[in-house]
Parts: C-alpha cells; sequence; structure tokens
C-alpha cells in the first residue's frame, strides 16, 4: 500500500454522529423548501424565469432593459419570477411590481452579493441552490436571460440541458444583449457543433432578442397554437423533473 493511503488509513475513525443527524435532519429542510414552492409558485401560472447578473447597477441599459420586459410582461398577464436579489434580479421585480401580475423572488442565502429586492409580492427564501432551480424551471412559460457571470452561465446551461434531453418542455429561451451573447454563441458553432458534441439544431433552442417587445413577441408567438398551460405529456415530464 503507498504509505500516503496508509496514513490516510490511519486517519480514519468512527462514524460522527453528531455530524450525521445534522446531515440526515437536512432533508427535512430541503423537502421544506421544495413543498413551500410548490405550494406558491403552481398558483401563479403563467410565468417568466429572468435570469442576470446581481452585479448590474440601477440605471444601467440591462437594468432598464430588464424592468421594461418584466413590465410588458406582468401587465401582459405573466407573473414574473427572478432570484430575488440585485441587479437584473431587482429591475426584472421592479418592472413586474409595477405591473398587473405577481413579482416573485426566489431568494438564496449565499456568503456575499445576495440580498433581497423589496419589489417582491411573493418572496421564497432558500438554502439549497438545487431546490431553487426546480422552482425556476417547473411552472415557467418561458426563460429571459439577461448578460451575467457563473450563476447566470450555470442557470441557462442548467435549462438546455433539461431542454435537450427532454426531461422539460421546450419552451422559449430568449438570450437578451446580442452583443454580449454572440461570443459564447459562436463558440457553441465553431467549436462544440464542429466536435459534434451538441447537433446544429440544439442552438435552435435559444433565440436572441435586443429589444423588449422582441421578448414578448417571440414568447406569444410561441403559444400561437396552444395555451400555455402544459399539455398531458407534459405534465408528466414535469412530474419527474
Amino acid at each position: 500500500m503507498d504509505d500516503r493511503l496508509q496514513h490516510v488509513a490511519a486517519r480514519k475513525g468512527p462514524p460522527l454522529n453528531g455530524q450525521l443527524t445534522r446531515e440526515a435532519w437536512r432533508i427535512f429542510q430541503i423537502m421544506a423548501e421544495f413543498v413551500e414552492g410548490f405550494e406558491q409558485l403552481a398558483q401563479i401560472r403563467p410565468s417568466v424565469s429572468f435570469f442576470g447578473s446581481s452585479r448590474t447597477p440601477e440605471g444601467h441599459p440591462w437594468y432598464r432593459k430588464a424592468e421594461q420586459i418584466a413590465k410588458l410582461l406582468s401587465d401582459a398577464g405573466f407573473a414574473v419570477v427572478s432570484g430575488g436579489g440585485p441587479g437584473v434580479m431587482e429591475a426584472a421585480n421592479r418592472g413586474a411590481y409595477a405591473g398587473r401580475s405577481p413579482s416573485v423572488g426566489l431568494n438564496i442565502q449565499l456568503p456575499h452579493e445576495q440580498r433581497a429586492n423589496p419589489y417582491q409580492d411573493i418572496a421564497l427564501h432558500f438554502r439549497h441552490f438545487f431546490a431553487r432551480k426546480v422552482m425556476f424551471v417547473k411552472y415557467a412559460s418561458a426563460y429571459v436571460v439577461l448578460p451575467g457571470g457563473f450563476g447566470t452561465l450555470d442557470e441557462l446551461a442548467e435549462i438546455l440541458t433539461l431542454v435537450q434531453t427532454g426531461k422539460t418542455r421546450r419552451i422559449p429561451i430568449c438570450l437578451v444583449e446580442s452583443r454580449f451573447w454572440s461570443g459564447l454563441l459562436d463558440w457553441l458553432r465553431d467549436t462544440m457543433v464542429a466536435a459534434r458534441t451538441i447537433d446544429p439544431a440544439d442552438l435552435d433552442l435559444v433565440k436572441v432578442c435586443d429589444e423588449p417587445r422582441e421578448v414578448v413577441d417571440a414568447i406569444f408567438a410561441h403559444y400561437e397554437v396552444r395555451g400555455f398551460e402544459p399539455s398531458a405529456a407534459e405534465q408528466e415530464i414535469l412530474l419527474e423533473l
């Protein structure tokens, strides 16, 4: 046996019962987050989930655009769901708060950056990212993704994966600000499609928009020949999410 492995084996001891108990109790905390989220969000369909940077300041063009899109969607009858924090999330909630439909925040506890914005009709609080992600997806009729950082890219990648693999229904994914997203889309096309790790058709999962009205029109165009509610087959898919 490698001396290093012997050293590790020598350090192994009995299970830490206190830690195991604490981990076990976390299961109930996680369950509570899911139950509260399901109960609150199931009542506010149709809804649109917004993603974007928490660092975008008030007055920035991206902030104003998120606010305008959310206001248009809210007045059109869509609840707006954001991460509940500052930046683009605040802008989305702010626009919806001034509109006719509910403004929802899925707040997450973080060591830094995250603070709840004051524009939430419904505020849910999460400790676990995975529970929060389910809430963004499960009841959404569309996704609006503005410029952001690693968190936004993580959420976008999760959505694309779920749609591509058929684990959730195919609904509009609107990327706002073509200048910001063009480099990523070029890389997907020139590198991933070229390497055959994704199909060319996978790029059709997203629509790039620059104007607020474009986003609203793209969402309504998707639903011209069907209702906003999931079909029976889609309901079955969402039950397995």
